[in-house]
């Protein structure tokens, strides 16, 4: 199986947060940028090619869900995983309704997003370019850069 590498637009204002985030996803080989609020992340997507968001949604300046809306409203079916601490159901269908494709409560194991992220990339008939890992059952071949090995071991 051959995973490929994906780019990943992070938009979350707590700093902290986005830079845990960033740096897992980077560790397994990915290309993450980050954004702290929805008019930083919008601008972004304007210039940029991204595989999938992370959206937060309580923000300043411009809430996740008035970025979604504004996102979908341009014709964007790019993959949106909103990662936030709203866990109400009423948010969730809100969520889905504005056009989130994946909603997840923080705080969220770092390999569960990955993989969410990867399956959503994969529905979506995404097929990034770079940076893939060969993987035949318990052995890994990285045909991209070589990275440490504890940012190795940090992707398993």
């Amino acid at each position: 199986m051959i995973k490929q590498a994906l780019s990943v637009l992070i938009i979350e204002d707590n700093a902290a947060l986005a830079a845990n985030i960033y740096d897992y996803l980077e560790a397994c080989g990915h290309h993450p940028d980050a954004a702290p609020d929805g008019e930083s992340g919008l601008a972004l997507l304007a210039g940029n090619h991204y595989d999938a968001v992370v959206l937060d949604w309580m923000m300043p300046r411009m809430d996740g869900m008035t970025m979604l809306a504004r996102l979908r409203g341009t014709g964007s079916r790019i993959p949106v995983l909103v990662l936030t601490a709203r866990d109400q159901l009423e948010h969730k269908l809100e969520g889905f309704t504005t056009g989130a494709d994946d909603y997840v409560v923080k705080p969220v194991a770092l390999p569960e997003l990955e993989i969410r992220l990867r399956v959503l990339v994969g529905r979506a008939g995404g097929a990034p370019a770079s940076g893939q890992l060969l993987e035949v059952a318990d052995l890994r071949f990285d045909l991209g850069p070589c990275r440490s090995r504890a940012a190795r071991a940090a992707c398993r």
